[in-house]
């Protein structure tokens, strides 16, 4: 009786851990709020100049860096844009900020 409690137990911790992770999942398709979207869009148009800039002048640029180096910078920033882009999604309308 006692292992029967036990996984009851533990299936009760699952679902609720399934819950929590399936409500914050839920927010990304709600409304963000104006301010989350400017700092996500800024950040992504912050790493598309960056990364626009990088393969500009990607012949000036290796004369202080090695090519490698250079497109390691390159494809962090597009990832850094994208992925703050992403994670603002993340954060719920609370009042009266939808634009």
């Amino acid at each position: 009786m006692g292992q029967k409690k036990k996984g009851q137990k533990i299936i009760k911790d699952k679902v609720g851990n399934m819950k929590k992770i399936n409500n914050f999942i839920g927010g990304y398709w709600k409304p963000t709020p104006k301010k989350w979207r400017r700092v996500g869009d800024s950040l992504l148009a912050a790493a598309s100049v960056l990364a626009i800039g990088g393969l500009w002048q990607f012949d000036n640029l290796k004369d202080i860096f090695t090519p490698t180096e250079i497109k390691g910078m390159i494809v962090a920033s597009i990832i850094l844009g994208v992925l703050g882009k992403f994670l603002t999604n993340f954060f719920k309308e609370d009042g009266s900020e939808n634009d």
